[in-house]
């Protein structure tokens, strides 16, 4: 297992808790009308898949209607597409799911889901893609170019749905209070803002593209702020290193943009490390999720 690999397992209970749950609740719904109109099998794409902890999720929480699902799972990553099986089988080790290979096949309580994993760049795949019943890219949103939105929801059908949430939008705080806490955010956001589709307000960019897009509706649009916590004197599950991830890439972003002028970096991600360590570090961020449809043409 890679290090980032652990970080998306660790990654999946505090996105469990960030999720909106009247937005997973419309999803539901909204997915089985889909269904229900829909003459054959639902088709669901995911750009962003990481190891595949939606569809687990998707399975978990009942999200998705019975009958047999075609889910093409699409990541730039080889070594996340290569990781994907393998997870879904340690997953279902526990479980009454069952996951068996060529093709890669999830079955649990009348669903029949077949999991495509595939490598390629989102915008391309979504471009080259058509008739789809659900778009799913979780986490996604704040790091691609936002101009290719259209294109994303173009490999929709009319009427198919699109879920994007976990988009970051514009706060990153950290409890206790450190004299360096503004300056920190400042850089890793400015760092964000310079990367090539990168936007540390990209939520909002978001909600103002779906909202003014022809041809597409905009259900729920809601907050899923990650909050870690310690609970009872520690972090729940594996969410200590969750918190050692992003302050490395705290680390190296901030020390991308400021170099050598930062002198306090240091001394504040030791403060930091030691605060996880001891579990007292309460990490929070702010993300939305957006949920609508596609009805007709999109421009």
């Amino acid at each position: 297992m890679t290090d980032f690999h652990r970080y998306l397992r660790a990654k999946r209970t505090v996105d469990d808790r960030a999720l909106d749950r009247r937005v997973v609740e419309q999803l539901r719904e909204q997915v089985a009308a889909r269904a229900a109109d829909t003459d054959g099998p639902l088709w669901i794409l995911e750009v962003g898949a990481g190891i595949g902890t939606m569809v687990t999720r998707l399975v978990e929480w009942d999200l998705l209607p019975t009958g047999t699902i075609h889910y093409t799972a699409v990541d730039l990553d080889t070594e996340n597409v290569d990781a994907l099986p393998g997870y879904l089988r340690e997953w279902a080790a526990d479980t009454e799911v069952t996951v068996t290979a060529d093709p890669l096949t999830v079955e649990a309580g009348g669903r029949r889901i077949v999991v495509d994993p595939v490598e390629a760049d989102a915008m391309a795949y979504a471009g080259q893609t058509a008739g789809c019943d659900l778009l799913i890219g979780a986490a996604l949103l704040d790091i691609v170019d936002r101009d290719g939105l259209p294109t994303l929801l173009s490999a929709l059908a009319p009427g198919g749905l699109y879920y994007f949430p976990i988009t970051f939008d514009g706060a990153t705080r950290f409890r206790p209070d450190h004299p360096a806490d503004r300056a920190v955010e400042s850089h890793y956001h400015a760092h964000m803002d310079a990367k090539p589709g990168g936007d540390s307000r990209a939520g909002g960019d978001v909600f103002e593209r779906l909202q003014r897009a022809n041809g597409v509706t905009l259900s729920a649009v809601a907050g899923s702020d990650w909050v870690v916590r310690p609970v009872d004197g520690a972090y729940p599950a594996d969410e200590a290193y969750f918190l050692r991830h992003i302050l490395d890439t705290i680390e190296g972003a901030v020390g991308a943009v400021a170099g050598g002028d930062f002198d306090v970096l240091n001394s504040w991600l030791a403060r930091r490390r030691e605060q996880v360590a001891t579990a007292e570090l309460v990490y929070c961020t702010h993300q939305l999720d957006f949920l609508g449809r596609v009805d007709s043409g999109i421009s």
